[in-house]
């Protein structure tokens, strides 16, 4: 009994408590330090903004034009990429005599070198300070046996292959100023809930990405993610129902025969449910991140602009299998020949 009682009190001793106490204000101590260094290196800005080039892509209309518009007030010099000249002159006409405008089409080589040679002549030597890549596009996304390879080579010609083809040939000019690349990526393409090219383009620029990021790094290049959500300018549910209506009509019977009509018509009623609920006007925050990614003297290396982003882009893409593949089942309808006997959209959100 004498022996129990002097463990239990060595046990209990001040000293022992003492030492534990200390180690957990070490650990809360070491965490508050850290979490207010990078609070104040979080904060950080570039001072002089004037004189330094911003080249954007895909301004026309959308995320990349109000973009535009927004560095253009801030004291860049941009370069805007248009697809049109009555883009690129509707832009110029609401901006300062600074931003400039190029034609582009990132499906086309020459196209590209052409806006590369002019935004070397536009910075006149001093390199590009920044690359904003948008290309959103009009992808056509349905089930995959009712694509062609031409339908993927419509989306990756120009949101993936012409994105880096445009990088690698200003990576000189970005090395030069050392720069940073902003690629603004659509957070829904991390999440492959339909066929077709857009996912395979949006996985494929996170991944170059990652990749530039950790190489361009010995040249005091940051690049840097934004992962934005759904919005108005960017999601059209006609241009979506034509394009589903043009691969619809030239689809064989025998593909037609094992959806059904039926699921033709709950399908598309399904994609306008999901643009009609989950689509905002408001870019705020795309352009709060992009602010930050541009001006941040230590850029992040992924920003998640907006709710829907950070569903799609970390609790959908990070969640077991079989939970996104029954919320995805609940969203979208069932073939007539499939195993699920219920055809129609379970649940209309």
């Amino acid at each position: 009994m004498t022996t129990w009682r002097y463990r239990l009190n060595l046990q209990m001793s001040p000293q022992n408590v003492s030492l534990s106490d200390s180690l957990h204000i070490a650990v809360l101590a070491s965490t508050l330090c850290l979490l207010i260094y990078w609070l104040i290196r979080d904060r950080q800005r570039i001072r002089n903004l004037s004189g330094k080039h911003v080249f954007i892509t895909g301004c026309d209309t959308g995320l990349g034009n109000s973009l535009a518009k927004w560095f253009d007030k801030r004291g860049f010099c941009v370069i805007a990429a248009c697809a049109t000249e009555k883009g690129g002159q509707e832009l110029q006409s609401c901006s300062s005599p600074s931003l400039k405008t190029v034609n582009l089409n990132l499906a086309d080589s020459n196209s590209i070198d052409r806006a590369v040679l002019f935004v070397t002549k536009e910075t006149a030597g001093k390199g590009l300070f920044g690359l904003v890549s948008d290309a959103e596009g009009t992808a056509p996304i349905a089930p995959t046996d009712w694509l062609s390879i031409e339908d993927f080579h419509s989306v990756l010609d120009a949101s993936l292959l012409g994105l880096i083809e445009i990088t690698l040939k200003l990576l000189p000019l970005l090395k030069k100023a050392e720069g940073r690349v902003v690629n603004l990526i659509h957070a829904k393409g991390l999440t492959a809930f339909a066929g077709g090219g857009y996912s395979l383009s949006k996985w494929g620029m996170e991944a170059f990405s990652d990749t530039l990021r950790i190489e361009m790094q010995h040249f005091g290049v940051k690049v840097s993610i934004v992962e934005h959500g759904f919005f108005k300018a960017a999601a059209d549910s006609d241009v979506i129902k034509g394009n589903l209506v043009r691969l619809w009509n030239g689809l064989t019977p025998e593909i037609r025969n094992s959806y059904g009509e039926k699921y033709f018509v709950e399908y598309i009623k399904a994609q306008r449910s999901l643009v009609k609920r989950l689509c905002d006007s408001d870019t705020s925050n795309v352009i709060k991140c992009m602010e930050h990614a541009l001006t941040s003297k230590y850029p992040r290396t992924r920003y998640g602009a907006g709710w829907d982003a950070k569903f799609f882009g970390l609790l959908l893409s990070y969640a077991p299998s079989c939970l996104s593949d029954m919320l995805l089942r609940i969203i979208f309808p069932a073939p007539a020949a499939g195993r699920r006997s219920v055809p129609g959209v379970v649940i209309n959100i």
